[in-house]
């Protein structure tokens, strides 16, 4: 594999974005490590962090070099900031950098990368998760697959109380009107009700059963299984850290596979 570190221009963003990539590439060594290498119709996983996280935060506290080595996948890592992969009120364009913007640059910049729906899938944690099935819910003609580690699934009944968020001007500088939250093009389980079931990719669901947000995994998927959407449900014993994160990754990689 060959691991690259990027510095982007976004145009959408007006600002250098840091990504990192991983990629495919033949090799010829000792100890099991050879490799074929793809070059073409390369299958692709933008791989998004969570709060605090940013494009070196799967890298860092996974092994998910290690866990892609032998299938054959590129993984596209951007940092996105605290933006919730999101059109935010102050201006900085987060969901149009991540759905439109990103994919255009990394087919520009490696065009081994597939370009096919069915090749190309979404993968995130915490508020990645909501980014992947938003990218999922919004973009299907897009992604093939997505799936959600511990996702922010049921964001507009966390922001019904508001008031007792901490930092209340951030959220609404990234969502604007939260009471106008639920219904909106950033509420995930309204994206879930909208979505032409035809056209929706298939769907990951994991969470631990001692996460904060196993609820809110659970209510997305009934909602997703309602709708008649495909989706994949899955938990284990964890919490909402890297320990279960660096577990379930490898998961999401061979459902991808399946």
């Amino acid at each position: 594999m060959a691991f690259l570190q990027a510095n982007i221009f976004s145009n959408v963003l007006q600002m250098e974005v840091m990504v990192n990539v991983i990629l495919p590439q033949k090799t010829e060594k000792a100890f099991g490590t050879n490799q074929a290498g793809k070059t073409e119709d390369i299958p692709v996983v933008y791989l998004l962090h969570g709060m605090h996280g940013n494009h070196s935060v799967w890298q860092r506290r996974t092994s998910i070099e290690r866990y892609v080595a032998d299938k054959g996948l590129a993984v596209i890592m951007p940092s996105t900031d605290l933006g919730w992969y999101t059109d935010t009120t102050f201006g900085m364009n987060y969901w149009t950098f991540i759905s439109e913007e990103l994919p255009a640059i990394c087919q520009e910049l490696f065009p081994q990368l597939t370009r096919k729906r069915e090749k190309t899938y979404a993968v995130g944690l915490s508020m990645g998760g909501y980014g992947a099935l938003k990218l999922g819910m919004r973009c299907p003609e897009k992604f093939g697959a997505i799936a959600s580690l511990s996702g922010a699934l049921a964001l507009a009944e966390m922001l019904e109380q508001f008031e007792e968020l901490p930092n209340p001007a951030y959220w609404t500088g990234i969502f604007g009107d939260v009471h106008q939250f639920r219904g909106s093009e950033n509420d995930p389980i309204h994206l879930i009700q909208q979505v032409d079931v035809a056209q929706a990719p298939r769907v990951f669901v994991c969470v631990g059963t001692q996460d904060p947000l196993y609820p809110a995994s659970q209510y997305a998927v009934q909602k997703m299984k309602e709708k008649g959407i495909a989706v994949t449900y899955e938990e284990g014993p964890g919490v909402h850290n890297w320990d279960f994160w660096d577990h379930w990754i490898q998961r999401v990689l061979e459902w991808l596979e399946e």
